[in-house]
């Protein structure tokens, strides 16, 4: 009998081979799986899986704000950066844009206040957000050193700062897999506006299978297309061409056995196909109370899409999605000027809806097991941009320190962690780096960051990237 070379690397080099390569892997815990679920060697698939440990977190809801969120404007008071307004900083500064440099100290335009029994200082562009205060850990002083936003996005996103790595999302559901089978596991809610900077990078599986990579859906009804079958092809009809189209495609599987592409590709027409009813239910809120739309604001029409998505956000992971992120269009948080008008239009956009997301979650018991972030990649500098008039004066790239919240999961609420320098410029209390980060959100969902691996390239991949970091226990309840 002739074989081609593909049969004949397939039935030799994968035979014997494979036994010892998936026996390796266990032994040194390169597989996601826990040795105790049962699971074939190198399979991947989105089935639930169980942690190593038991830990609070089930799901996370990402609320990425690109472009840089102001921290001293926001959540880190100065001050100092106030009374000395208008002065020469008196140290070294990076500037990211040269020509319209300045050395001369902004302090922020907004006042503070002390919120919550935490007594947590809110600035006033956030009303909402000092009403869940209790339930957040703020955290003042994470920094990527990273002034430009594709490698700071990149650092908070994958864990390194250069392009191709898999996003947290899909390490989080090659990890755990999905409670869901009728709903994709890893859910990206993009905006009207358009797609974030950077793209569709920011939900890519990198050098995992293509099961992890993110499924986008649309910022516009119908947020999935092509739901419905054409009428003639409806009922059992329908049920009888999916049946065999499944037996095709598993017999052209088992041709290809080790075909990543393939497996991913054959997954994702079962989902597609199960998505017919359960995405329809799930991205229909006509059901929601008038109480709750309002709660999320979709009365007003500043806050009605982004408070959509965050409800949107909501059904999903109570409907047994692992992991949803919601970018904004651009990086609208990148003030270089006017930061007076454009940072408080970022504000009245997400505050309400963001702030909402956490009460409602709360309300519904779904706070304990659902970790929320909110933040971008990096902050802003503590003096002007000056761009001529007071009026129109922003403020550059900061990567050397800025603020980010978490709640629920496990998180320690009513928490402050860390702080910057007192112009806001750098990180010097409790400086919390990306991996710093992810060590802590694979740790609430039972993970240890050093052992979670994918084998890629003849090495033991990691989503901290074997860099020195560290659990922060301090935040944790």
């Amino acid at each position: 009998m002739h074989h081609s070379r593909r049969q004949f690397l397939e039935r030799n080099a994968l035979g014997i081979g494979s036994v010892a390569l998936a026996w390796m892997l266990r032994e040194d815990r390169l597989l996601a799986t826990p040795p105790a679920v049962p699971r074939q060697p190198q399979s991947f698939d989105l089935k639930p899986k169980l942690a190593v440990r038991s830990g609070g977190a089930r799901a996370m809801i990402s609320l990425f704000m690109h472009g840089g969120p102001s921290h001293v404007d926001l959540f880190d008071p100065k001050p100092e950066l106030s009374r000395r307004s208008g002065e020469d900083y008196p140290g070294e500064i990076t500037f990211s844009f040269v020509d319209r440099a300045s050395k001369k100290l902004f302090g922020s335009p907004w006042q503070f206040r002390k919120h919550g029994d935490c007594g947590m200082d809110v600035s006033e562009l956030l009303p909402h957000f000092s009403r869940i205060v209790d339930d957040v850990c703020l955290i003042r002083s994470m920094h990527t050193d990273i002034n430009g936003h594709e490698p700071s996005i990149w650092s908070m996103n994958t864990g390194r700062a250069q392009p191709g790595r898999p996003a947290l999302g899909s390490w989080i559901t090659y990890a755990l897999g999905n409670e869901s089978r009728d709903l994709p596991a890893y859910v990206v809610l993009t905006d009207p506006g358009g797609h974030p900077v950077d793209g569709a990078r920011n939900w890519s599986n990198g050098w995992m299978p293509p099961l992890f990579q993110g499924t986008v859906v649309r910022a516009r009804e119908p947020r999935i297309l092509n739901l419905d079958a054409p009428s003639f092809l409806r009922g059992e009809l329908q049920r009888q061409n999916l049946n065999y189209l499944e037996k095709l495609n598993r017999e052209h599987l088992a041709r290809h056995s080790g075909e990543d592409d393939l497996e991913a590709r054959i997954a994702s027409y079962e989902l597609a196909a199960r998505m017919q009813l359960a995405a329809k239910e799930a991205l229909d809120l006509s059901g929601e109370s008038e109480a709750t739309k309002k709660l999320y604001g979709l009365d007003d029409p500043i806050t009605k899409e982004y408070g959509t998505r965050c409800l949107l956000a909501r059904r999903l992971v109570e409907r047994g999605v692992r992991f949803v992120q919601l970018f904004v269009n651009g990086q609208i948080w990148d003030n270089h000027e006017n930061i007076r008008k454009g940072l408080a239009d970022c504000c009245r956009k997400t505050d309400q809806p963001s702030a909402a997301l956490v009460m409602d979650l709360k309300a519904r018991g779904l706070l304990d097991t659902t970790v929320v972030h909110w933040g971008g990649e990096i902050g802003r500098l503590p003096v002007t941009e000056n761009h001529g008039a007071a009026e129109k004066a922003g403020r550059d790239h900061n990567g050397q320190g800025f603020s980010a919240w978490l709640a629920g999961g496990g998180i320690r609420g009513g928490t402050v962690y860390g702080g910057t320098d007192e112009f806001g410029h750098k990180a010097v209390v409790n400086p919390v780096n990306p991996n710093d980060y992810h060590a802590t959100l694979l740790h609430l969902f039972g993970f240890d960051h050093a052992e979670l691996a994918f084998h890629y390239n003849s090495q033991q991949q990691l989503l901290t990237d074997g860099k020195p970091c560290r659990v922060i226990h301090e935040i944790l309840a």
